[in-house]
């Protein structure tokens, strides 16, 4: 897995969760702005799920990369469904959903980070 780009992806999620959040304390509905960056963090997990792919042939595979394969179809699929869930429902409920999956795609990322650390031998 990519250092840098895991960080990037980690903290373009929690900002934009803390704004999401904060507008859905607020009763704000999502926004075309809301949605298009949303499916902007949705873009830099799947160059970081691409990265990934491409180190499973390159590299060396994870123990479990099974497990592994699982975490990035779930982590690649998330943001978009985040969008799609967050478009059914123009209240603020809405961009809770964005919220609650804007914080959820760090942790999906770490995880992608400690199965890749444990390599097969």
């Amino acid at each position: 897995m990519n250092g840098p780009l895991s960080i990037a992806v980690i903290a373009v999620a929690l900002v934009l969760a803390v704004w999401y959040l904060i507008r859905t304390a607020l009763d704000r509905a999502p926004t075309n702005a809301d949605l298009w960056s949303m499916l902007g963090l949705g873009a830099l997990v799947a160059v970081l799920v691409v990265v990934a792919v491409v180190g499973l042939f390159i590299g060396d595979r994870p123990a479990e990369w099974t497990t592994f394969v699982g975490y990035l179809i779930t982590t690649v699929a998330f943001a978009p469904v985040a969008v799609y869930l967050a478009r059914l429902e123009p209240t603020r409920w809405g961009t809770l959903i964005l919220g609650v999956a804007a914080l959820v795609l760090p942790v999906l990322v770490l995880r992608l980070q400690q199965i890749a650390e444990v390599t097969g031998g």
